[in-house]
């Protein structure tokens, strides 16, 4: 049998361009990793942003996927730009029995580079404060919006960390601002812990649950139904602060 190229048919099977396995030839996802089959567009090259969301993807089906892992979900804590999601719901959909031990590395991961990012925003406003008001004056940085938001900080720390940890929202910026403002430091390691390990816990659990047909569902619903818990969730407990 000749050879088939990455997602194209061949009889009644389709070879998955990202494990390399085959599957029947009407579905429209992989059954063994989720990825869409068929033609893929091509990315130029000025679209970095997916280029890097294709070469972290590619870290699932190597012998160091766990360790690739921990060092993206450390990273993206603090400034790398693309989510561990991305790599947590092929190794889920490689081996489910391994769920627990991928959400724990995961988890465990972005909260320590949670903490990387709140001793960076230290270390950073410690270093640009005494030029950051006349620096940063064209974007209406002045001491009263600092204390401002110091004030805003300080009333829904644990709010913000949570939202930003659980929804789409850059967890990077949060964690980043948190030690510029220095908010209470065991309220921010607490909400990152719980915000974190819910939302990776979750969808390891789904991919587990539902096999690669979850994958479609998590891509399209997944962050806009997180963030939609997150604000009722937040909503509820602010209702409950003022009824008091």
């Amino acid at each position: 049998m000749g050879e088939t190229n990455a997602g194209e048919s061949s009889g009644a099977e389709r070879v998955c361009p990202r494990c390399r396995m085959s599957n029947a030839a009407d579905v429209e996802f992989c059954s063994h990793c989720g990825a869409r089959l068929g033609p893929h567009r091509h990315v130029p090259w000025w679209h970095l942003h997916r280029r890097v969301y294709d070469w972290t993807l590619a870290w699932a089906y190597r012998p160091s996927a766990g360790a690739a892992l921990f060092v993206l979900s450390f990273a993206e804590s603090s400034f790398f730009p693309v989510p561990p999601d991305v790599l947590l719901m092929p190794l889920v959909l490689g081996n489910r029995r391994r769920w627990l031990r991928y959400a724990t590395i995961c988890s465990v991961a972005s909260v320590v580079g949670g903490v990387a990012g709140y001793l960076i925003g230290i270390g950073l406003w410690e270093a640009i404060s005494p030029y950051a008001f006349k620096w940063f004056a064209w974007a209406g940085l002045n001491q009263a919006n600092f204390d401002k938001a110091y004030g805003w900080y300080e009333r829904w720390n644990f709010a913000v960390v949570f939202l930003a940890g659980f929804t789409p929202l850059p967890f990077k910026v949060i964690t980043i601002t948190a030690g510029v403002f220095r908010i209470n430091f065991v309220i921010f390691l607490v909400a990152a812990a719980i915000s974190r390990s819910a939302r990776f816990f979750l969808v390891a659990g789904l991919c587990r649950k539902f096999g690669p047909r979850i994958t479609p569902f998590i891509d399209r619903y997944f962050n806009w139904l997180a963030l939609l818990f997150a604000l009722l969730l937040v909503g509820g407990f602010a209702a409950i602060h003022y009824l008091r």
